[in-house]
């Protein structure tokens, strides 16, 4: 066991330090792309259409580590990654976030072959450490989420009351940013900057959706755009809109009612196996030695914990009813 801890300390650190020599090299090479591509933008502004679709310049960097940087944007799954942490409110790059990852699950990794001795234990415990920090992002994002859903009709109806007041749309916009709470006012402020700073409106609104792509703010969209094509009452239009996310969450809640007792069994079955491990290795601890220092327990203890995961899931979908 300390040989094979040995050589993957040794591993880690060549590998660091090959990394990060690497990336010192790569840093003045990234610089002068990156003015490259700026001055190269410059140029070709005076050449692009009237109808030619704007963007607006942001900080998309995967990593500050030009190397990582350049690595990373090959993959569709950490451009993936990226957009779940700004869905979630948190400032992190994709790139940190993934050394992060490999961090939490090399220590829980090395923690598991150190306590157990038993590789089998131990690339499980770092396949579940290096998904903990996924998990808690997919969490915060759920959250914000809910926290969104909750101020949407609130702003919907100030939004409707400012344009029904004789101002302008995009100047409603701005007045949802001052007065709706966090964070459905920092999105709303996006929206507002981006079509101030010179992009059509329809994509600012489409690029809303995709920050937040919730059923209401895409119906949302779908009704102000539709709006803006072929006219109406726009101020009577938001007022339905809101009446029905209301109605919506109405329905969500007595959904959750109806579902209390899935949930509640699905809180036991999970609660049940650890508790019942955990009690008995307090008052019989000669019966449960087995399960932690057997191969055979070992192999148990693994499957039984992949099982409980599959159950979670299987009951989780079963109570999970779209509205």
């Amino acid at each position: 066991m300390s040989a094979l801890l040995i050589a993957f300390l040794v591993f880690a650190v060549v590998a660091l330090a090959t990394f990060a020599l690497g990336s010192l090299f790569d840093q003045r090479r990234a610089q002068a792309r990156l003015i490259r591509d700026r001055l190269a933008t410059v140029q070709k502004a005076p050449e692009r259409e009237p109808d030619e679709e704007l963007a607006l310049l942001r900080d998309e960097q995967l990593s500050e580590i030009p190397a990582l940087d350049t690595l990373l944007r090959r993959s569709a799954r950490v451009s993936a990654i990226q957009e779940a942490l700004l869905q979630a409110g948190m400032k992190f790059r994709a790139g940190n976030f993934l050394v992060l990852c490999l961090a939490c699950g090399g220590v829980a990794g090395i923690a598991a072959l150190i306590w157990s001795g038993n590789p089998a234990i131990a690339w499980a415990a770092l396949i579940i450490g290096a998904f903990l920090p996924y998990a808690f992002v997919s969490y915060r994002r759920q959250k914000r989420f809910e926290k969104i859903e909750e101020l949407f009709p609130e702003a919907i109806d100030t939004l409707a009351r400012a344009v029904r007041a004789g101002h302008a749309f995009t100047t409603a916009l701005e007045m949802i940013s001052n007065e709706i709470a966090e964070p459905l006012a920092g999105e709303f402020r996006k929206l507002f900057e981006e079509q101030k700073f010179g992009m059509p409106v329809r994509d600012a609104l489409m690029n809303l959706t995709q920050r937040v792509p919730l059923v209401d703010l895409k119906f949302f969209v779908t009704a102000v755009m539709l709006q803006r094509e072929t006219g109406g009452n726009l101020a009577e239009i938001l007022d339905n809109l809101s009446y029905m996310i209301r109605e919506r969450f109405k329905i969500q809640r007595q959904v959750r009612v109806h579902t209390a007792q899935g949930r509640l069994t699905m809180a036991l079955l999970m609660a049940m196996p650890p508790a019942v491990v955990a009690i008995l290795a307090v008052f019989s601890p000669e019966f449960v030695r087995p399960l932690f220092y057997d191969p055979i327990g070992h192999t148990l203890l693994v499957v039984s914990i992949a099982l409980q995961t599959i159950g979670y899931f299987v009951i989780r979908k079963i109570i999970k009813i779209q509205v």
